[in-house]
């Protein structure tokens, strides 16, 4: 679907440790649409690759929908995508999650946050919490691409050429 609009995405990811990534790498074609992602594990590298604000991620651990979206937007910007993905959250119980396992993803498109959902499960191996989140979230990307109705960017006409 992103090459018949001449779209491209890039993903940046977290709790998923790269599996979005590797998702999209192996999609037929992916070097005709994918650009790149990033696996940014913590709040240092988080702020200075996505440019997420620490001070308020520090007090969520970095898991948010304010932070998701920041870096569903800043990964666009940084590999000049169209399209971006972003998910953090927890893999296993921790006391930071009380205990429980979520995520949060955001998808964006052209400098707007199109989806922003939080994403529940009951428990699971880590390996397996991870792959979950991976699979809806494209699930999610995939149904939004079918169901919305979003006009494709125009190619850019050259300076003086006409139109036919």
């Amino acid at each position: 679907m992103l090459i018949e609009r001449n779209e491209t995405i890039a993903v940046a990811e977290s709790v998923t440790s790269g599996m979005l990534q590797l998702a999209f790498s192996n999609a037929d074609n992916a070097i005709y649409f994918y650009q790149g992602g990033i696996t940014a594990y913590n709040l240092g590298q988080k702020a200075r690759h996505l440019y997420i604000d620490p001070i308020y991620a520090k007090d969520c651990n970095c898991v948010s929908e304010k932070t998701v979206s920041e870096m569903a937007l800043h990964v666009c910007r940084s590999f000049s995508s169209d399209w971006g993905i972003a998910v953090t959250g927890y893999a296993s119980p921790v006391p930071e999650s009380g205990n429980k396992l979520f995520a949060w993803y955001a998808i964006s498109y052209h400098g707007q946050i199109m989806i922003k959902q939080k994403i529940d499960l009951e428990d699971g191996d880590p390996f397996e919490v991870q792959l979950s989140y991976c699979n809806e979230i494209l699930q999610r990307f995939d149904q939004f691409l079918q169901n919305e109705k979003i006009v494709p960017k125009k190619a850019k006409k050259a300076k003086g050429a006409k139109e036919q």
